[in-house]
Order: C-alpha cells, then structure tokens, then sequence
C-alpha cells in the first residue's frame, strides 16, 4: 500500500498527479489472497474516484452532483474479492484499489501539463475530467509487472459515452482475447450484470491519443475515429502493451452502476460468475457444461 508523497516517490504519477489537489492524500491499496502450490494469478484493478469535480476542466453545475458515485469501479472489485477469497478461491487472488479525489486547487493538474505514469510512459493532459484512465493505468501496470498476474480485469465508471456504445443496461467490455470475451458475456447473463463487447482494435483507434509532446494524450478530444469508450480503455491496455502475453478485460460500467440517484451495485455479481469456476461455490458451477459447448 502506498499514499500521498510516497505514490510520488515510487513512481505512480497517474495516482499522485490526479489526487494531489485534494484535502485527503491518494491512495494505492494492494491486497493479496495467496494459494500455496496455485500458478495463476487473477487482479482485480478498480477506479477509486471518491469525488469527481472535472478538476480544471469544471464539470457543469448538473454533472458534478452524484460524482461521489464515481468510485462504482473500485467498490465492485472490492465486494467482488471477498465474494470470491470466501468461496474459497483456488488460485491467487490480488485487488488493486486506485483512490483519489479529482479536485481543483493550485495543485491540482492543468491542461498542457505533461506527467510519467508508472509505467515510465509520458502523458500530455488535454482533459482533466479524463481522470479515471491516469489512475487506472498505473494500476493495471503494477498488476501485470508487480504481481505478475497472468489475467487482469479493471473496472471504472469511466465514460459517458459508454451509454452510448452498450446502452444503460449493458457495461462495455474491452479485451484482447476473444476467449475471455465470451466468458464475460456468458457471465453477463447468467448475473444479471449484462455486458457488450467494444471493438478491440489498437492499430486504428490508438492514434487517437496521439501527442506531439508526449507519449501519448489522455483523451481524444474533437477526434471520432475511434469510438470515445473503446480509445478510454486502450489508453489504460497502452501501459500493459494491450495485454500482450495475458489476458485483459476492461469493464466500463458507467451507466449500468447508477439508477436515478442510487448506486446498482452492477459488476460484483458479474466478477463473480466470471471467476467463479475457480471457487468451490455450487451456484457459479451451474451451467459450465452448457456453457462450454
């Protein structure tokens, strides 16, 4: 675990950058249920934003109310790592919990400004309301270079527009394995969480992001080459080399985890179901034989 001018220290510049304007420090929360003789290693990574104002770039006064709601993504990993631990999970487990507020005060990140996440990439902010992805990506890079972990899932309230690409029921799934795409959408509808793939194609939407300055942008503003939800999901992908020898899935699940002025809960029952033929739990083993078919 690492907070306020250690995350700096240790390099988590997307975590520090985005929280270091608000009254209470950010925090990098790691747990580990370890198997002894298992092989695998699963992560669970989830946007923590436990306020967000837009930072520089206000959000408007009926866009900023329920932005408390935005930590939906670390909230449901969480529930979603004790479900599985205490159904006896059998391989190992590790949650990483990216928490900030996304504030505005003299130190809070400008646009122009350039930052280096963790995984040594450069970044140039072009939108500071893009927060969710800067947090995000020095998670998923601890998980998969840290932890080693051979499967990784982040989970965030990430875009608007991902009401748009699977409608408010449907989270959007971004992934690079086609395998695992199945899995989730199965898993969708067997929890009641229900899931809609986005295209995955890193080649043609990434240059979205491109910078002059920098690595990379944070955001594809005034840009619809690739779809707004699809490029937010490989801006995380691009510090794991979008998964290239694991398994990476990305959950945007902003419109399915509210419901007028409450929280769903969406996404812990979907986790659940998606790993939980890794536990000794009956009820997530009831249709694998069908499934598999």
């Amino acid at each position: 675990d690492a907070g306020g001018e250690e995350l700096r220290e240790k390099g988590f510049g997307g975590i520090y950058s985005v929280g270091k304007a608000g009254p209470t420090q950010p925090s990098f929360v790691v747990l580990s249920h370890l198997v002894p003789e298992a092989k695998e290693h699963y992560a669970l990574v989830g946007k923590g934003v436990v306020f967000d104002t837009g930072g520089m770039q206000l959000k408007t006064k009926t866009g900023m109310p329920n932005m408390k709601r935005d930590m939906g993504g670390a909230a449901a990993v969480l529930h979603a790592f004790h479900t599985l631990v205490s159904s006896d999970f059998k391989q190992n487990l590790h949650l990483c919990l990216c928490i900030v507020e996304n504030n505005i005060s003299p130190m809070a990140n400008k646009p122009d400004d350039v930052i280096k996440l963790l995984s040594g990439k450069t970044v140039e902010i072009n939108n500071t309301d893009a927060e969710g992805r800067l947090i995000l990506a020095d998670g998923v890079f601890y998980a998969r270079h840290v932890l080693k972990a051979d499967v990784i899932i982040d989970m965030a309230t990430l875009t608007g527009a991902q009401a748009y690409a699977s409608g408010k029921l449907h989270a959007a799934l971004l992934t690079n394995s086609e395998e695992w795409e199945r899995k989730a959408c199965i898993a969708g509808r067997r929890s009641g969480d229900l899931v809609a793939p986005l295209v995955f194609c890193p080649d043609l939407h990434f240059p979205d992001l491109k910078s002059p300055i920098a690595d990379m942008r944070n955001s594809n503003l005034g840009k619809m080459d690739g779809p707004p939800s699809a490029v937010a999901g490989l801006f995380i992908g691009a510090h794991i080399d979008f998964g290239e020898g694991i398994k990476w899935l990305h959950f945007d699940i902003a419109a399915p985890a509210e419901s007028g002025d409450r929280g769903t809960g969406y996404g812990i029952a979907l986790l659940s179901y998606l790993l939980g033929h890794l536990t000794t739990a009956p009820m997530f083993k009831l249709t694998d034989a069908k499934d598999a078919k």
